[in-house]
């Protein structure tokens, strides 16, 4: 009998990885760190991240309080957050199917996780070709196609 051996998803490899990093920071999920955009919304996620969660001990293991949802929030974008503070938490719960989260601390400090760069400009290649044709004193022409891309990016502005 020959039994096949197929690769394995490299998320089930990851996720057992960092299982134990999430549950230190107190996070019943490691879906609310990786999934938190899809769970806040981008509005919210473009400002605020979970650091996070703090649990409060209870002596009766059937009645344990939720927890606390630590976020770290950009400066000036904190007065908004805590305003919107419900509905971070009921989208939290909602996702989570289950009262896990009560309230929301906030720490100020910048984000983390890296923002994506935009996407570079393109440049109008007819708009470098016009430039390019009108350096007539300029004999190489690799030199004077780059500098006519040059003048239509620096029109573009």
């Amino acid at each position: 009998m020959n039994k096949r051996s197929y690769p394995k998803p490299l998320a089930d490899l990851v996720a057992a990885c960092v299982a134990g990093v999430f549950e230190r920071q107190g996070f019943t999920s490691r879906e609310i760190v990786t999934h938190w955009d899809d769970i806040v919304g981008p509005e919210i996620a473009a400002f605020a991240e979970p650091i996070r969660m703090q649990w409060i001990r209870s002596r009766d293991p059937d009645e344990s309080p939720p927890a606390t949802l630590v976020l770290r929030v950009e400066g000036p974008a904190a007065i908004e957050i805590q305003h919107m503070s419900g509905v971070i938490v009921e989208r939290v719960n909602r996702y989570l199917g289950w009262q896990a989260v009560g309230t929301l601390a906030l720490r100020q400090a910048p984000l983390m996780r890296r923002r994506r760069k935009p996407p570079r400009p393109r440049i109008d290649e007819d708009a470098a070709a016009a430039i390019a044709a009108q350096m007539t004193g300029i004999a190489d022409p690799g030199l004077r196609t780059a500098l006519g891309r040059l003048g239509a990016a620096i029109k573009r502005k």
